[in-house]
C-alpha cells in the first residue's frame, strides 16, 4: 500500500496524536451541552446525542437544525478553544514523529486531513516540531460543517492544492468517518486502532488493513 503513494493523507486526532488524552473529549462535550442548555437550547439535541458525549456530535446536531447561524458559530469557536487546551497536553501517538519525519526525508509530501480545527493541527505540530514536514497541507474544519468527514471534502482539498491523484495517495485515518471519506475520494485506506475496540470497528466498517502500531510502517520505511 505505501509503495505507489506519493501523497499521504493522516488524520489527525489518532494518527498523530491523543488530541483529549487529558482534557477529555467527554468533559468538553458535557461543557457545549451544558452552555446550550444555560441558553435554553437543551431541547436541541435528542436524548441520545447528548448521551454520546462527543463534542462533534454536539457540533454537527446543533448545524443540522440551524446550518450557519450565529449560534453554530459561537458553539465551534468554543469548541476550536477546548481543542486548543487540549493540543497542550495532546500525547503523541507511538512512532508517530519519527514515521513523520522519515516519509518526508524520502520524498512524500505529507498533509492533514481532519475534522479538528486547522488552528489546533497547528499549535500543535510547532510544540512538536513537524510543521516544516506539512508545510501549509493542514486540511481542517470550516464554517461548512456539513462538509466534515466522511464527506471528502478535506481530502478533494488536499489533493488538488498538491497536485494528486488520489490512486497515487494513501489515507491514514482511526475511524469509519475517515474510512468513508477515503472511499468516497477514491483514495486507498490504512487503519491505525490504538485498541482491539477501534480495530473492531475499523474492520467491521470495511477497512481491509488496520494496524495496532505504526512501528511496522516505520521499520517498512527505514529498510
Amino acid at each position: 500500500m505505501i509503495e505507489p503513494a506519493r501523497v499521504i493523507l493522516w488524520d489527525f486526532d489518532g494518527p498523530i496524536c491523543r488530541l483529549f488524552a487529558r482534557h477529555k473529549a467527554e468533559r468538553v462535550a458535557a461543557g457545549l451541552v451544558d452552555w446550550l442548555a444555560g441558553h435554553g437550547l437543551h431541547n436541541l439535541l435528542s436524548e441520545s446525542e447528548r448521551e454520546l458525549l462527543d463534542p462533534h456530535v454536539v457540533l454537527r446536531a446543533v448545524d443540522l437544525r440551524h446550518p450557519g447561524s450565529d449560534l453554530v458559530t459561537e458553539l465551534e469557536e468554543r469548541l476550536t478553544q477546548e481543542e486548543l487546551r487540549a493540543a497542550g497536553s495532546a500525547l503523541p501517538t507511538p512512532y508517530a514523529d519519527p514515521l513523520i519525519r522519515t516519509w518526508t526525508a524520502v520524498g512524500a509530501r505529507l498533509a492533514i486531513t481532519t475534522n479538528n480545527s486547522p488552528k489546533v493541527v497547528r499549535a500543535y505540530l510547532d510544540g512538536r516540531g513537524l510543521s516544516s514536514c506539512f508545510a501549509s497541507h493542514i486540511y481542517g474544519r470550516t464554517a461548512d460543517l456539513h462538509l466534515l468527514k466522511p464527506n471528502p471534502h478535506c481530502l478533494n482539498r488536499a489533493l488538488t492544492a498538491m497536485g494528486c491523484a488520489p490512486s497515487a495517495a494513501l489515507m491514514i485515518g482511526d475511524s469509519g468517518s475517515d474510512l468513508a471519506a477515503a472511499n468516497n475520494a477514491g483514495v486507498p485506506f490504512l487503519g491505525y486502532a490504538r485498541n482491539e475496540r477501534k480495530g473492531k470497528l475499523l474492520r467491521d466498517a470495511g477497512a481491509g488493513c488496520v494496524l495496532a502500531s505504526l512501528e511496522p510502517l516505520l521499520r517498512t520505511l527505514r529498510g
